[in-house]
């Protein structure tokens, strides 16, 4: 394997755990304060978020599957001027900043404060450009992936695009609550 794709595997696996394991653990140790979370979002909206935040991650890893399977480190570019490095840090922005926003979620549900809170926001735009970052890249990318393979991955990025780069950076901070308790 390309010393660059082991890298960028390490980045998603790492990431990954990472990022199960904050979900995990903020669920198990806040049974009693997760529905926080919502804030004031009404229940339809949360069950729409439910279903979009599965096609997000279907995207997400559709999206890890084509990088692992069917591109070439050496090969690709991204633009003019970047190659893989580009889809490494993408993906490391994404994994690392997503593991952050539950606990600290939890942490302003504890003890709100309008640091907190603008500290969640700067998580989740992070997430956000990440996001945008592999959106563009596939975009950009040559060689470009073509036929259902193409249409499929597009779709997957815009569904995690519209879920990281629209949903949670925009959407949800207007029902989670600015002043908690």
């Amino acid at each position: 394997m390309h010393p660059q794709k082991k890298t960028w595997l390490l980045i998603n696996v790492l990431g990954g755990v990472a990022v199960l394991g904050s979900y995990a653990h903020g669920l198990v140790t806040h049974p009693k304060t997760r529905a926080l979370l919502w804030g004031d979002m009404p229940e339809t909206m949360q069950q729409v978020y439910g279903v979009t935040m599965w096609l997000a991650a279907a995207g997400y890893l559709m999206f890890l599957y084509y990088v692992l399977v069917h591109v070439d480190p050496g090969q690709v570019r991204i633009g003019r001027h970047f190659g893989f490095g580009v889809l490494s840090a993408c993906c490391a922005t994404v994994v690392f900043a997503s593991a952050l926003w539950m606990p600290l979620s939890f942490a302003y549900l504890e003890q709100p404060s309008a640091g907190l809170f603008v500290l969640i926001r700067l998580d989740l735009l992070l997430v956000a450009l990440g996001a945008l970052g592999l959106l563009l890249a596939l975009f950009q990318q040559k060689p470009r992936p073509e036929g259902w393979t193409g249409t499929f991955l597009v779709l997957g990025l815009l569904f995690f695009a519209l879920q990281t780069a629209f949903l949670d950076p925009f959407v949800w901070p207007a029902f989670f609550p600015a002043e908690a308790g």
